[in-house]
């Protein structure tokens, strides 16, 4: 039996495809071991978003020849996607497998441990697939709380993004396949599942266009049949399933109708991570985002009126090239009218190989550090205000795990906000919802919840 040590880098999706080939590994009967140990077969699934991602990903390819230099090194995923000659002429990688080729992992990887060769289709040409790679979860490390890969690519080209040129175009999962592993999740004892994809918001879009149909068309279209919409409410007729979380959105697909019909199943979790980027117009153009500070303010509106104190995220770029001191106090100025639950914060970073990497006016580092810093004070502030606003409140919550603070124990979980809480308890209560009623701020980030009776 052959040891196989996996290291994952990158996003949900990452995450999801990890856990996947993971549990193909043990069902084939291939020993899992600690990344730091030695073992026979070293795989990392590689990320690419940036310069900094692949500097990691060829980190950690080089640690496990290192560690062990007669092991098998594959390299699979994003990095192995956009930087094929590079990983080809790395000789501490032995196999590299792309996107797409995921769920073939296995049988790539015995007909090299036989002949020693590598296969010539281990890598596709991502950008001219319309095939959904289909892989299915039956568990994952996580107890409570399951990942649902729904689609795949993405047709934005954001001029700060690599991604579609790792992922490809977009491809969606057929709604029966997410059902049923929805269904066999929920068997498992999974009370909660999160909706993932590279772009979940295009779900559906390939299902409407042809070769006469351009993209923009085949979206305003999917979004009028509301493809998304309706995957939501058929996992929502799932038994077993207590809540339903939604990954990242596309502000455009949030309408009177979607934002209404979601209030309507009580299952969804009124947590929205609506990605802005910047609030300043002139800044979303050059980042070729296809909607204004203003279309983003009436989408938190709708999901404010139709929802009762939804927690609503997003991501944030400071420093892109070009952003003025006046673009950033737009921006400043808008963070703070909106008044979001968390803000990711992000200095831009440059991607070689997209458009913004080569755009004039790059940002200084103490610019985008001052920048970040400033948004940073901002989301901090925010979002004690958001967590202060639940006290003396009813919430649901999902508890996950023990842990032991100032000699006290707890369990530990979230509530449908995705706000942390804590019950104070020596019982193992994980994977158990309960009502209580949020008494005291435990910690800056922690409500402490008292249990209804």
């Amino acid at each position: 039996m052959k040891n196989v040590a996996l290291h994952n880098l990158g996003c949900k999706v990452n995450a999801y495809e990890f856990d996947v080939m993971q549990q193909m590994l043990q069902e084939k009967g291939y020993n899992i071991v600690s990344f730091d140990q030695v073992a026979d077969i070293y795989i990392v699934n590689t990320c690419t978003v940036t310069n900094i991602a692949d500097r990691k990903s060829r980190q950690m390819l080089h640690r496990a020849k290192k560690m062990n230099p007669d092991a098998v090194v594959i390299a699979v995923g994003c990095y192995v996607q956009t930087g094929t000659e590079t990983v080809e002429q790395d000789a501490c990688i032995d196999l590299a497998i792309g996107n797409n080729r995921k769920k073939d992992l296995i049988p790539i990887m015995e007909e090299f441990l036989e002949t020693r060769r590598k296969p010539q289709d281990s890598i596709i040409d991502i950008n001219h697939t319309d095939i959904y790679e289909e892989m299915r979860l039956t568990h994952t490390a996580e107890h409570t709380r399951a990942y649902i890969k729904i689609q795949d690519g993405c047709n934005q080209f954001c001029s700060y993004c690599i991604i579609p040129y790792a992922r490809g175009r977009i491809r969606s999962r057929k709604q029966e396949d997410i059902i049923e592993e929805v269904k066999g999740l929920a068997e498992a004892g999974y009370k909660e599942i999160v909706l993932t994809g590279i772009h979940i918001s295009s779900y559906g879009i390939d299902f409407v266009r042809n070769d006469t149909a351009d993209y923009m068309s085949a979206r305003n279209l999917a979004y009028e049949e509301n493809f998304f919409l309706k995957l939501v409410q058929a996992i929502h007729e799932v038994k077993g399933i207590e809540r339903i979380r939604l990954g990242s959105l596309e502000p455009r697909i949030v309408s009177e109708v979607f934002a209404s019909e979601l209030s309507k199943m009580p299952k969804i979790c009124p947590h929205f991570h609506l990605s802005l980027q910047s609030g300043c117009d002139e800044t979303l153009k050059r980042m070729n985002r296809h909607y204004t500070s203003g279309e983003y303010y009436e989408k938190v509106e709708l999901l404010r009126r139709y929802f009762s104190n939804p927690a609503i995220t997003t991501d944030v770029i400071v420093g892109f090239p070009g952003e003025t001191e006046e673009e950033f106090a737009v921006c400043e100025q808008f963070l703070e009218q909106i008044k979001l639950y968390e803000m990711h914060i992000f200095k831009y970073s440059k991607r070689q190989g997209t458009p913004a990497a080569v755009m004039p006016e790059q940002v200084t580092d103490t610019k985008k550090a001052e920048r970040s810093n400033r948004l940073l004070a901002m989301e901090q502030r925010h979002s004690q205000e958001y967590r202060q606003s639940f006290l003396g409140k009813e919430v649901s919550i999902l508890l996950e795990e023990t842990k032991i603070m100032d000699g006290v124990s707890y369990m530990v979980g979230h509530t449908k906000e995705y706000v942390k809480v804590a019950v104070r308890t020596k019982e193992d209560l994980s994977n158990v919802l309960m009502q209580g009623i949020a008494d005291e701020m435990l910690t800056d980030d922690i409500l402490l919840v008292v249990p209804k009776e």
